[in-house]
């Protein structure tokens, strides 16, 4: 049998198998993975629009703060009551609840496929288990809220009972400033990663113009150094209760603010908070439409 005769029989055997797989009605593997990391992506873009909205409203609520109104917490316990005093509330909070499921889910993958591209490395394994943890925090504490009417708690009762409780134990000033330090290391690591625009490494924007791209990183820029100041406030406050063996000077998100606004031109810094939250909530929705899954 000729070479061309044997390739035409292989091709047709082939064919026969294709068909007959075809007929069987089962999936192929490739087919399935596909649609698998469509529907993943899919649940990833949800969450991170659902945390722009978060992000949006505690901006607002800060401005509110900047501008001597009274208003609720500026953490997302606060964004989850505004937002559920509104006209169709209802209905966003059970988008926040599907989005911060879908973003815990997301991680958690991230966290367990070494084989994705770009999330080989360990550190970023461990971060992506670290953050499907939190939202899958976010999804539970918003779904009881929403069922309830009751909050988890503002950051800054859950940020005073964390050092309060820690320090009856021993090594317990220990641990609430290690916890200290790594907020503040991680406040650092945010406005680096803004300020050099490591973010950017995430997003797909090949087909966007220029002016837009510019815009999307300037976005991005204010929204991770805002959030840096944030948490390494948060850090230094953790840092002087555990050595002032004081659990009362420990703060959250919202008492991080405000004492921002206390220091200096603290209605000028608050406002400039106000808008880098509210930055990175828009980025975040950048980040629905243009991350790289």
């Amino acid at each position: 049998m000729s070479a061309g005769s044997r390739w035409s029989s292989h091709a047709q055997f082939g064919a026969r198998r294709t068909d007959k797989t075809r007929r069987s009605g089962r999936p192929r593997p490739a087919a399935s993975r596909t649609q698998h990391t469509n529907a993943l992506d899919a649940l990833g873009r949800v969450g991170f629009t659902a945390r722009g909205i978060v992000y949006v409203l505690i901006g607002w609520i800060t401005l509110m703060i900047a501008l001597d109104h009274r208003t609720m917490e500026a953490d997302r316990t606060g964004a989850l009551e505004l937002i559920a005093g509104k006209p169709f509330g209802f209905v966003v909070l059970w988008f926040l609840i599907v989005g911060f499921a879908g973003m815990a889910l997301w991680r958690a993958v991230m966290a367990v496929r070494p084989d994705l591209p770009g999330k080989q490395g360990i550190g970023s394994r461990l971060a992506s288990a670290g953050k499907a943890v939190l939202y899958a925090v976010a999804a539970y504490t918003t779904a009881r809220f929403t069922v309830t009417g009751h909050a988890s708690g503002s950051t800054n009762r859950v940020s005073t009972d964390f050092t309060t409780d820690a320090m009856r134990h021993t090594g317990g000033r220990l641990l609430v400033g290690a916890v200290g330090v790594g907020l503040v290391v991680a406040g650092i690591v945010l406005i680096k990663r803004g300020v050099q625009r490591r973010f950017a490494k995430n997003l797909r924007m090949g087909t966007v113009s220029a002016d837009t791209r510019r815009r999307v990183l300037m976005l991005g820029t204010a929204g991770n150094v805002a959030r840096g100041l944030i948490a390494g406030g948060a850090g230094v406050f953790l840092l002087d209760a555990a050595i002032t063996f004081d659990p009362d000077r420990a703060r959250g998100v919202d008492g991080t603010l405000r004492a921002f606004a206390a220091a200096p031109a603290g209605p000028v810094v608050l406002i400039l908070m106000a808008l880098g939250l509210a930055a990175f909530g828009c980025y975040s929705f950048c980040e629905a439409r243009w991350r790289r899954l």
